[in-house]
């Protein structure tokens, strides 16, 4: 397997466990949160910091883009009047494309598929599933008060989506920047992990007599 599994995921669809599934299966790395101390390493910032800009997008990054206040695609260092949130998605993306020059990986959120558009060997997932099924995890898996439950889905949903909109540019769960997309409410966790799995493989088969058709 020499996949990059990349997974875009509605919040409490079990997104992350389909990943770490995916991770242990094929025994490769695996990158979560693993990313933000990635990241603070990288700039020198502390960890902290970045966990509470983890996965929400600033108004400011065009502005950014527009001052020429950083380099996209290089080392970021903290930055004259850059948001922590902005730079956080930079020195995020470095780090993203180093893991995945590095072979095989699984890796969730953070615009993952975005990112490593420009690579072939990258396979896109998204985790959806009914509101039902996600709020009875959220309050079981997640221990969020049943009543609070669909306010936070509804609030993490959004920022997730907002997140991905601003720094892409693209519609998050838009079906087009995905190759498969899975209901996880009706494959269950471990049946959306091993209908990757097979996918992936899939996928890799198809690739390699592609290779060879043109070789």
């Amino acid at each position: 397997m020499n996949t990059i599994i990349t997974i875009a995921r509605q919040y409490g669809s079990g997104g992350r466990k389909v990943g770490k599934l995916l991770a242990e299966e094929f025994n490769i790395p695996y990158y979560d949160k693993e990313l933000i101390a990635m990241a603070a390493k990288e700039s020198g910032m502390n960890e902290e910091v970045f966990e509470k800009a983890d996965e929400k997008a600033s108004s400011s990054l065009i502005y950014s883009l527009m001052m020429g206040n950083y380099t996209f695609g290089s080392h970021v260092s903290p930055i004259n009047g850059m948001p922590i949130n902005d730079m956080l998605f930079l020195v995020q993306s470095d780090v993203i494309k180093e893991a995945a020059k590095s072979g095989p990986c699984v890796i969730v959120g953070r615009c993952a598929d975005y990112v490593l558009h420009d690579e072939k060997n990258v396979f896109n997932a998204f985790i959806h599933a009914d509101r039902a099924f996600r709020i009875d995890r959220i309050i079981n898996e997640y221990e969020v008060e049943a009543e609070k439950a669909k306010e936070y889905l509804v609030k993490k949903d959004k920022q997730r989506a907002n997140y991905y909109n601003f720094y892409t540019n693209n519609n998050w769960g838009n079906l087009e920047n995905y190759h498969v997309t899975i209901n996880s409410g009706v494959t269950g966790i471990e049946g959306a992990a091993e209908l990757i799995k097979d996918a992936v493989l899939m996928s890799e088969k198809i690739r390699d007599k592609t290779k060879g058709a043109t070789v």
